[in-house]
């Protein structure tokens, strides 16, 4: 690699280096935010493991940071070179276009590698840490589900109020249980009650003293024509159910978060039911299949997307970060609805879904190798 190509290798490197970094730094926080942000403020996970999640999602956030920033450090770069005349005093040198590009498509293939790591391995088993990471701190600290002076919604059919927790003793307790429709069908307070945690079937078991109920028309809740019945006891024994938040983070892992290995695993499984597959396997065969299609073809992206920056990038010729950006987010965008229109074909398996997913990288990478053509020529 002579001289000027180890310089457009070391600028398109960096800067795609910082790309990804800035975006994948974008991703992981609103992930976070989304995932952690209610658990650390409650107090059901500390926030050293808070900070360990987070780590975790590098390789889930990386599969999308890659394929944009790449994009983004070639247009930022060969833009600056082309605006700067350099890209034309190589070429009134003798260099052909091919010879500036190579460092380029070298960075663009390891990329496409790194790409595969991460789709079909890296990613999948981050995210099943991820999982049992964020299952196992939040089940050390069930209790901290009841949260103080907060209306609290994770447990399914009721809503929580509490005006003041200490330990397992609560002061000022307030239930109310809502039908399908989230409409309130009865009202409990207590002045004071008691909270424990049953492993084995994963409910927290409230003991309430004092306690004051008002029952509604279950088929007409918020009919208030008629008096409602209230009820006074001494002590009330309710049950909350947590198996909904346990069990969706404990679940089996989702064929996009396989690895190849499960994968092909899976779906030689799948075949091997033949005639007697149900419906419901022939439906996961097809995904299964689609999915194993997506990944490798999102790592061709990553290499349809250096190819079709190159000409844009010299074409463009703008130095400025917000025009290159732009231009990037609109081609990462255009891929991505490309790819959601193939997606929808998932529900023909008689079409051949997984074929259909390689069109977009297929046609950015055509799209890439017309232009360079034509800029080459020019």
């Amino acid at each position: 690699m002579g001289l000027l190509q180890r310089h457009i290798f070391a600028n398109v490197a960096v800067a795609c280096l910082a790309a990804v970094s800035v975006f994948a730094f974008v991703l992981i926080a609103g992930q976070g935010l989304r995932d952690l942000l209610g658990y650390v403020v409650a107090g059901q996970i500390p926030l050293t493991t808070a900070v360990q999640l987070l780590g975790l999602l590098v390789p889930f956030v990386a599969v999308y940071a890659l394929p944009i920033g790449l994009l983004t450090a070639v247009l930022l770069v060969l833009g600056r070179m082309s605006s700067q005349q350099e890209i034309t005093a190589m070429r009134a040198a003798g260099l052909s276009l091919g010879f500036v590009a190579r460092p380029i498509w070298l960075i663009s293939g390891g990329a496409a590698v790194l790409s595969l790591a991460l789709n079909f391995y890296l990613m999948p088993v981050a995210r099943a840490e991820y999982r049992a990471m964020l299952f196992a701190a939040v089940r050390q600290n069930p209790l901290n589900f009841i949260v103080p002076r907060t209306f609290v919604r994770d447990f399914p059919g009721f809503v929580v109020y509490v005006g003041e927790r200490r330990g397992a003793e609560l002061n000022d307790f307030w239930l109310w249980e809502v039908d399908a429709k989230k409409r309130v069908v009865s009202v409990a307070r207590a002045k004071s009650g008691a909270v424990d945690f049953r492993e084995e079937d994963n409910r927290l078991v409230l003991t309430l003293r004092d306690v004051s109920v008002e029952t509604r028309d279950r088929e007409r809740p918020e009919d208030f024509s008629k008096p409602q019945p209230v009820g006074n006891s001494d002590s009330m024994t309710v049950e909350l159910r947590l198996d909904g938040v346990f069990g969706t983070m404990h679940a089996g892992p989702k064929a996009n978060w396989m690895t190849i290995g499960q994968l092909l695993a899976r779906k030689a499984e799948l075949i091997a039911k033949g005639a007697g597959a149900t419906a419901r396997e022939k439906s996961e065969l097809t995904r299964v299949s689609v999915v194993i299609s997506e990944k490798a073809a999102a790592s061709l992206a990553v290499l349809a997307f250096g190819f079709i920056a190159v000409p844009l990038g010299i074409k463009v010729s703008r130095k400025e970060t917000s025009a290159n950006l732009g231009i990037a987010v609109v081609l990462v965008l255009g891929y991505y609805f490309l790819a959601a229109l193939t997606g929808m074909l998932e529900r023909s398996p008689k079409l051949h879904p997984e074929l259909w997913v390689w069109a977009p990288p297929l046609v950015y990478a055509a799209a890439g190798v017309w232009l360079f053509r034509r800029v080459d020529r020019a």
